[in-house]
């Protein structure tokens, strides 16, 4: 996910500059942005289920994986398509992202 992450932000910043509005890159920049950051979020999510085995943990990867997909994907695919009726499933994805990080803490706390 994070090479993905750093692929699709090298293509945004060069790629489609000049190609979409500056409204739409700033779109297309923030799935990158969200994307990235919860890419580390599964890497720290892997590392702790091998220090502290949990399904809450198996959970939360696969929810924060979810969320990468509905959110920073309807942005990519809004940005890039003027389809502005994805911006519906863009809130699902950010309700993924804060299940993902909920199912960490509640793990942690076990």
């Amino acid at each position: 996910m994070a090479c993905l992450g750093v692929a699709l932000g090298a293509f945004g910043a060069h790629g489609l500059k000049g190609k979409l509005s500056p409204e739409m890159l700033e779109i297309y920049q923030t799935g990158v942005q969200y994307h990235l950051v919860h890419a580390l979020g599964l890497i720290l999510v892997g590392v702790l289920v091998h220090v502290m085995p949990s399904n809450l943990l198996n959970w939360a990867g696969w929810i924060l994986a979810l969320g990468i997909l509905l959110f920073s994907g309807s942005l990519y695919v809004l940005s890039m398509t003027g389809i502005t009726k994805l911006g519906a499933i863009t809130p699902i994805g950010g309700v993924a992202f804060l299940t993902g990080w909920i199912l960490v803490v509640l793990a942690a706390l076990r």
